[in-house]
């Protein structure tokens, strides 16, 4: 059966190629190839595959579609363009201008049909993977009963990668896991022009894409339009047909190749990798138009026969679509009504009532590192707020990411003698693939309907760090659980002992790094972290850590820690010092402020567990914690003593790490670089004396 493709569907792909050569030409810069090549893929997707409605762009029904190569986001443009979605030809015009609704690369939350910020390469796809993974979660929290393809939770999730994405690492990770996962779900175009920025990609990748996929465990298909004999033609009968049959695939991902010429057909720079980056200069513009059959001294010249054709048939198959799945929807939602409750809360991005008081309590004077106190406040927190799931990269036990009692997230069949599952569980098992479930995790936030966590040791966060910095780029509520933060970590050594990452996290924007004392502040962490909506390390210790008597001696209450810093333990009237410290430090601040006191020096103790949370305090709090007037001030952490200065002011010192770690146990390095509660009272009385 052969795809309904008209004269005026032909001509919307023809004003697709175009405008994706006049829109980077208008901008100067840009990537025309891909989106010249491939516009009747696009097309063809968003006009007889994608499900979605141009005016509903968060529609609960609707597929979702990323462009992994992000820089060929003319691509989608074009095709929102051609659909109606919120985008006019003045939009294009205005491609990678200020303030444009068509940045160089998609952008989420930016522009209307963009599901996920894209652009660093291979994100997209680690991504994607994440969507699948939260549609079949999605599926399995609210209609694991009803047949596949009926329920108002089914969908498709459609990517776009190039030998780009392939080469990155994520890539890999993500593709091996989704094969695993067995994400019938999930359908991945590979665009095989074989040509980069570099030109012949031949001279850095030669693998055998779609073998690899099988051995992924992926179903793979090839469509050419390269035809043997050396000709080229875009077959789009092909192309249709390996989407159906992709679409019928619901036990393995799907992998459809598709051999193209890069920027086919423009005279001259086709197939080069000078038409992939940049844009084809006047000459080649004319000759392309020419080519095509249309007016090179014309500009942005749509054929608006063929626009309202395709906008026409996006609304078409929009209302026809809404109508079925709108009267699916309503069946669900009379037959589930507590379901839908819980699902409305959960799109309106509310958490439900009363989590303060679900939260655990920890016996003072007891030792626990934070690490287990996290995965008490994980496994208390878990009946209440259904949509929070998460796992680790394969460190479950160490990271205390587990929910007990819950199912794992895979296939009946993958369950071992530890750990059993299914496809709808709850635990999450990344496998040793700290960028790939970072980007996992992307996706999963990103598609607004669970609130999920990974975790990992904190030195191995540097492999996550590009999908870390995306999620706060996009103020993505993923939370990522460290653990093993300092050198406490001890006998593992140097390699597994982070000293630079706190100071590197905290520099990424919009990311809260929080670092808590103890039980009561770890509680209290989690429950600021969930009510923030927003992307959040928690840092954890290996070591135990006293659990401080709250609410004597002096010592305030664990709330403080949604301000991200309060007066832990004050001093009569203005103090003379202020010891500033976070996580396994603070306990040796509070004894070196008794010590202090115990000398006749006042000494105020300032808990911060989250500097991104203090800094956004009014001004009068942040006076009132910190007073100008008390210009003596000591900070104490293990790790760089960098994020430290802005508060320690020009008199202030700093105990902290200026080398890496060394091997030997937790409590001999602490001595060994002076993290004791004596090396604080020493470096407080050091500032006390200078002027």
């Amino acid at each position: 059966m052969t795809v309904k493709w008209d004269e005026l569907d032909q001509r919307a792909v023809t004003t697709a190629k175009v405008l994706a050569a006049d829109a980077v030409e208008e901008a100067g810069s840009g990537h025309p190839g891909t989106a010249i090549s491939l516009a009747p893929l696009a097309y063809l997707l968003y006009q007889r595959h994608l499900n979605f409605d141009p005016q509903d762009e968060r529609w609960l029904g609707r597929d979702r579609f990323m462009l992994s190569i992000g820089h060929a986001s003319l691509l989608q443009y074009i095709q929102l363009y051609l659909a109606g979605m919120d985008m006019e030809l003045e939009d294009l015009k205005k491609f990678r201008k200020f303030e444009s609704k068509t940045p160089g690369h998609p952008e989420y939350s930016h522009t209307k049909g963009v599901e996920i910020t894209t652009g660093p390469l291979g994100s997209g796809f680690a991504a994607a993977v994440g969507f699948a993974m939260s549609q079949r979660r999605t599926r399995g929290m609210y209609d694991p009963d009803a047949p596949q393809g009926t329920s108002p939770f089914d969908h498709h999730i459609y990517t776009v990668v190039g030998e780009g994405c392939l080469e990155e690492g994520i890539t890999s990770e993500a593709a091996s896991l989704a094969g695993t996962q067995e994400l019938g779900n999930l359908i991945v175009f590979y665009d095989q022009n074989l040509i980069s920025i570099e030109d012949d990609t031949s001279i850095a990748f030669s693998e055998d894409v779609p073998a690899r996929f099988n051995a992924y465990g992926w179903h793979t298909q090839q469509v050419n339009f390269l035809k043997d004999d050396g000709s080229y033609s875009e077959d789009i009968d092909a192309l249709d047909a390996a989407i159906e049959e992709a679409k019928k695939v619901t036990d393995k991902p799907s992998l459809i190749s598709i051999r193209t010429i890069i920027g086919w057909p423009t005279p001259g720079k086709q197939n080069t990798g000078t038409i992939h980056g940049s844009a084809l200069g006047e000459e080649t513009l004319r000759a392309l138009k020419e080519t095509l059959g249309l007016d090179p001294d014309k500009h942005f010249d749509v054929d608006e026969e063929a626009v309202r054709h395709a906008r026409d048939n996006a609304a078409s198959r929009a209302r026809k679509l809404r109508k079925d799945w709108d009267q699916r929807f309503d069946k669900w939602r009379q037959s589930h009504p507590e379901l839908a409750v819980q699902l409305q809360r959960t799109l309106e991005r509310k958490l439900p009532e009363g989590l303060q008081d679900k939260l655990p309590t920890f016996e003072e004077g007891k030792s626990l590192a934070t690490r287990a106190a996290s995965g008490k406040v994980i496994n208390a927190l878990a009946p209440h707020v259904p949509e929070l799931w998460g796992g680790s990269a394969d460190l479950a036990g160490s990271n205390k990411t587990m929910m007990e009692g819950e199912p794992s997230f895979f296939p009946q069949e993958r369950s071992s003698a530890k750990f059993k599952g299914n496809k709808y569980g709850r635990n999450l098992h990344f496998g040793i693939r700290e960028h790939g479930m970072a980007g996992i995790l992307n996706g999963i936030a990103a598609d607004e309907l669970t609130r999920p966590y990974g975790g990992t040791f904190f030195v191995f966060a540097d492999y996550m760090r590009g999908a870390v910095r995306l999620a706060a780029l996009m103020n993505l509520p993923v939370t990522y659980v460290w653990t093993h933060d300092s050198i406490g970590v001890g006998e593992d050594g140097p390699t597994h002992q982070p000293v630079e990452h706190l100071a590197a996290y905290r520099a990424i924007p919009n990311l809260s790094v929080v670092r808590p004392m103890d039980g009561p502040e770890t509680a209290q962490a989690w429950l600021e972290v969930l009510r923030r909506d927003s992307p959040a390390g928690i840092v954890l210790t290996r070591q135990g850590l006293p659990t401080l008597h709250r609410g004597k001696d002096g010592l305030a209450g664990a709330e403080g820690v949604a301000k991200g810093a309060y007066i832990l333990k004050d001093c009569e009237g203005t103090p003379d010092v202020i010891l500033l410290a976070s996580g396994s430090e603070v306990h040796l601040a509070v004894e070196a402020g008794e010590k202090l006191a115990a000398e006749g020096t006042h000494a105020r103790v300032v808990s911060v567990p989250c500097m991104e949370w203090f800094d956004q305090q009014d001004s009068d709090y942040k006076e009132k914690v910190l007073p100008k007037e008390v210009t003596a001030r000591v900070s104490v952490e293990a790790g760089l003593a960098t994020p430290w200065y802005k508060y320690l002011g020009c008199r202030g010192k700093a105990l902290a790490m200026a080398s890496f770690g060394l091997p030997g146990a937790a409590a001999e390095l602490f001595e060994h670089f002076g993290f004791t509660a004596d090396a604080v009272v020493a470096k407080a009385k050091e500032v006390l004396s200078s002027k």
